[in-house]
């Protein structure tokens, strides 16, 4: 019988597989991958939900200007004619295209002045953590990027 062809051959194993040295080698890569790219994630996320709200701010005050050529006032278009709250001429949440329970953002009109000649409207996050972000008749935008509740001079912007 030829030797080449022998089932039993003496010598090196044949056998293939990963050694544990192999094993946790690849486990460490893995874990330090994660650990760099798991904070960039979140930032992404944070990053496409707040450019949906502002988004989502515009059309709101789209429909604010729709409502404001018929009735002559911002007054009124929260839900049951109120001034200021939930709107009741657009989505109360954002992002408006997907159902409530997925909302990131609660979109509110934050204040009316001037005899219901210029608002304030803002998207409030669900995670308070994000900083809530305004916009207001004139065209001005603030993002509260500290969440301490009040807009410095800084912060009169989307992308601070």
């Amino acid at each position: 019988m030829n030797k080449r062809h022998s089932k039993h051959q003496l010598g090196p194993s044949t056998c293939s597989g990963f050694s544990l040295m192999e094993l946790m080698i690849a486990v460490a890569i893995v874990g330090i991958v994660s650990t760099i790219a798991y904070p960039s994630y979140q930032s992404y996320i944070v990053d496409s939900t707040r450019s949906v709200a502002q988004s989502d701010l515009m059309a709101f005050a789209g429909q604010l200007e729709r409502h404001k050529l018929a009735n002559f006032s911002y007054a009124g278009a929260g839900i049951n004619a109120s001034d200021t709250g939930s709107p009741a001429v657009f989505s109360g949440h954002s992002p408006a295209s997907e159902a409530a329970s997925s909302k990131a953002y609660n979109l509110t009109i934050d204040s009316l002045s001037l005899g219901g000649a210029a608002y304030r409207i803002k998207a409030q996050p669900v995670i308070e953590s994000q900083g809530a972000l305004y916009y207001y008749s004139d065209g001005r935008k603030g993002w509260d990027q500290n969440g301490d509740g009040s807009l410095s001079a800084a912060e009169f912007c989307w992308r601070c």
